[in-house]
């Protein structure tokens, strides 16, 4: 992630968090560039003749992000972690709007590396992975927001760790014991 003063959207961050509009305006120019690699990882991976364009995906999560002003920024991975965790939101929204069957019936095989977005060309996959990780949440939130922050995110082990303020090994761990877990799920889902 780079392109802006981490310190300098950080700043912006916590002043537009407290009203300052002014600092909104000043904080778009230096992360739109940013948010539209990461809608254009989303993007590139969706099934050809995908109707969402990639600007598209960055207008609406700008527009959700606008109305999330009470979150309480922590930093700028902060902030890229949270607009993941939206776009993310908003592909599978316009996935089960396309009424695709829940479960992953007839299910692609997904691998959960850091370097891979979900493959998100098929829509049933993608609710899959989010109904996995929902799951995964209720039973440790903590790991389910490592992978947030790592697969959906793009973060680094480090990046994560700052923002959860947990090390870099517990990232690690939490993360190789995500993988396998949701691996799991996902196959289990894929036999329903």
């Amino acid at each position: 992630m780079t392109g802006d003063s981490p310190r300098e959207v950080t700043l912006l961050l916590q002043n537009w968090c407290r009203g300052d509009q002014a600092a909104l305006g000043k904080l778009v120019p230096l992360v739109y560039d940013q948010l539209h690699r990461l809608a254009h990882i989303y993007m590139v991976r969706e099934r050809p003749g995908h109707t969402l364009q990639t600007s598209a995906l960055v207008n609406e999560a700008y527009l959700r992000l606008i109305d999330a002003s009470r979150i309480e920024w922590q930093d700028r991975a902060h902030f890229f972690a949270v607009s993941a965790n939206v776009m993310r939101r908003i592909l599978v929204e316009f996935a089960r709007s396309r009424g695709s069957r829940k479960r992953g019936g007839g299910a692609v095989k997904l691998e959960l590396d850091e370097g891979a977005v979900p493959s998100p060309g098929r829509d049933a996959v993608l609710i899959a992975l989010d109904d996995a990780l929902k799951a995964l949440e209720k039973i440790d939130p903590r790991e389910a927001k490592v992978v947030e922050l790592r697969f959906f995110g793009g973060l680094s082990e480090k990046e994560a760790a700052e923002v959860l303020g947990i090390t870099d090994r517990t990232v690690r761990h939490d993360w190789n014991h995500a993988k396998v877990w949701l691996t799991d799920a996902l196959k289990c889902g894929a036999r329903k």
